[in-house]
């Protein structure tokens, strides 16, 4: 049984959602459109301003799909209403971000600059020189970029130094300590 997909999704108001032959879902919001495919499997029920995601039969492949496709729904919906946002942290001497343009530049100890070319569907600001915001409506794009930023240079665990999510805890390391007598 799937508790998550089982779960009815509540369409917000201003949200329009329609489902095309073969299960093509698309999803029209204030902050723009998604559309996705989902498996023939599933059955998609839109009814009083409610989603819900039907399985077919209690195979290991279609239980899979239910609670997977019942989350992209939502997460689709989520996205096209109020959006995604991840904002990243600077921390060092040194270390800083610039936006030029649609290009993330940014100074992170190395002897050159690294530079990210911005996907179209995600936006990014720079408020200050440590500090970076990325949004979108598509959950997974913002995560992904995200993710690849933040891998230039990971947070260390001796000074603590790197890029890292606002909320992260980077778990620290007390390093050498002098020789014992």
């Amino acid at each position: 049984m799937s508790r998550i997909g089982n779960k009815a999704i509540t369409i917000p108001a201003g949200v329009e959602l329609t489902i095309a032959d073969g299960n093509e879902v698309t999803v029209k919001g204030p902050k723009g459109t998604l559309t996705r495919k989902f498996s023939p499997m599933m059955s998609i029920e839109v009814e009083d301003g409610t989603v819900k995601v039907v399985r077919p039969n209690e195979e290991k492949r279609t239980k899979q799909l239910h609670g997977t496709t019942r989350a992209l729904l939502a997460t689709m919906i989520e996205g096209t209403h109020t959006g995604y946002t991840k904002t990243l942290q600077i921390v060092g001497i040194g270390y800083r971000a610039a936006l030029a343009g649609k290009k993330l530049t940014m100074n992170l100890g190395y002897s050159h600059p690294v530079e990210f070319d911005i996907p179209a569907d995600v936006e990014v600001t720079v408020p200050d020189a440590t500090t970076i915001n990325i949004t979108g409506i598509d959950k997974q794009r913002v995560g992904q970029f995200a993710a690849n930023v933040r891998a230039a240079r990971k947070p260390e665990p001796y000074g603590g130094k790197g890029v890292r999510y606002k909320d992260e805890h980077v778990r620290r390391k007390e390093g050498k300590t002098a020789a014992k007598k």
